[in-house]
């Protein structure tokens, strides 16, 4: 192991957050965790946890709801067929994603932490990315990617390096890069949970996190070019097209 893997391995962890009902899944998703459905010829969990392992990220947690926990433990395993080690947390409810990062404050033991949604897929390498952020003061790194339909995002202004404004789905929004699914915090991310009010749908919002970082001029970002939420039908069809020229 080089000097920059063994800088990830002690200083960041990664969280995979695999919770939601996945009701645009249904009736898939009925009797499985959504996370569980097939992409290719694997789980939809395998490509974030991939994602995180291709990083160097060593220690991995495992969120998930009340009802399908078990099934992704049973999956998963203890991570040693990756050369890692798993830990598992239940979010008794579904209160948003920020209520869900929070669950892992103990666990994180105020190191650095890359966060990856369970349903998006990413198929290049971010390890440089990870290395940069493990090595730089930045409070979070954010990726975004230009899409079609910015509205059903969270929508990022930038300037020069640094994000000036996200607005979480905007009726007329002002650029088209959305926020994916792939961050990367400081340790004072807990913090900055604690704070939070609910939403108007009852959430705490991941938006509401990082925006606290950007109004400090503390949140850096990468445009990417590929990236799939595969949580309806329609992209779960898409995440398919794109693995099978990924893998061609």
């Amino acid at each position: 192991m080089n000097i920059d893997e063994e800088l990830i391995k002690k200083n960041l962890r990664g969280i995979i957050l695999a919770g939601g009902k996945g009701t645009r899944l249904e009736p898939l998703t009925r009797i499985m965790n959504k996370h569980l459905v097939r992409v290719g010829n694997y789980p939809m969990i395998e490509y974030p946890l991939q994602t995180l392992i291709k990083m160097g990220i060593k220690d991995i947690l495992v969120i998930s709801g009340v009802h399908h926990i078990g099934q992704i433990m049973d999956y998963l395993g203890s991570g040693k067929q990756h050369g890692a080690e798993f830990t598992y947390r239940v979010q008794d409810e579904a209160g948003g994603i920020a209520q869900a990062l929070a669950l892992a404050e103990d666990w994180a033991q105020e190191k650095k932490v890359a966060v990856i949604l369970g349903d998006n897929i990413f198929l290049q390498d971010f390890k440089e990315d990870a290395l940069r952020f493990v090595k730089g003061n930045d409070g979070t790194m954010l990726f975004l990617k230009e899409v079609m339909h910015p509205q059903r995002f969270g929508v990022a202004t930038v300037q020069g390096n640094k994000i000036t404004e996200i607005i979480e789905k905007p009726t007329e929004p002002k650029t088209n890069l959305a926020v994916t699914g792939l961050y990367l915090y400081d340790a004072a991310v807990f913090n900055r949970i604690k704070p939070l009010k609910p939403s108007l749908r009852g959430e705490l919002e991941i938006t509401d996190v990082n925006m606290s970082y950007v109004k400090e001029g503390k949140t850096t970002y990468k445009i990417i070019n590929q990236w799939i939420d595969a949580g309806t039908f329609p992209s779960l069809e898409e995440a398919e097209r794109q693995v099978r020229e990924y893998n061609k």
